[in-house]
């Protein structure tokens, strides 16, 4: 039992706060910020699509306006969603370097993973959108 835990501590992951605490702080500082940095990405997008969609709902334009403002609103969104979720994966990529474990890696692939497919589904709407509208 004893030389199967004394095995274990021998495999364990480098952690970066074993050999460098204040970079180690200083970088969970880091991605504390940048994490919010991609809130405020997607607090500003929200906003700009309230905006364009209320506008676009209490104007006296035709149809064709509205629905036009309407699209560019949830272009707007969409991009700043995409610029949110690559920042995220920044902040995702700096917090593996803290734990350089087999686990912190795997779950950093598929949460790239997943925002990726995320992204591609955003740019196909983004795209259909600007297909359906004529002035865009």
């Amino acid at each position: 039992m004893e030389q199967a835990l004394a095995s274990m501590e021998a495999h364990r992951a480098v952690v970066m706060q074993d050999h460098l605490p204040l970079l180690a702080q200083w970088l969970e500082r880091l991605i504390i910020a940048i994490e919010l940095l991609a809130v405020l990405l997607l607090v500003v997008g929200l906003v700009r699509f309230l905006w364009d969609y209320l506008a676009s709902e209490f104007t006296r334009a035709d149809m064709v306006a509205r629905v036009s403002r309407a699209n560019l609103g949830r272009i707007v969104l969409a991009r700043y969603i995409l610029m949110a979720l690559e920042v995220f994966i920044v902040a995702d990529i700096l917090a593996t370097l803290l734990s350089a474990s087999f686990a912190s890696l795997l779950f950093l692939a598929l949460l790239v993973l997943v925002r990726s497919v995320i992204s591609h589904f955003l740019e196909t709407e983004i795209q259909s959108i600007r297909a359906e509208s004529p002035s865009q």
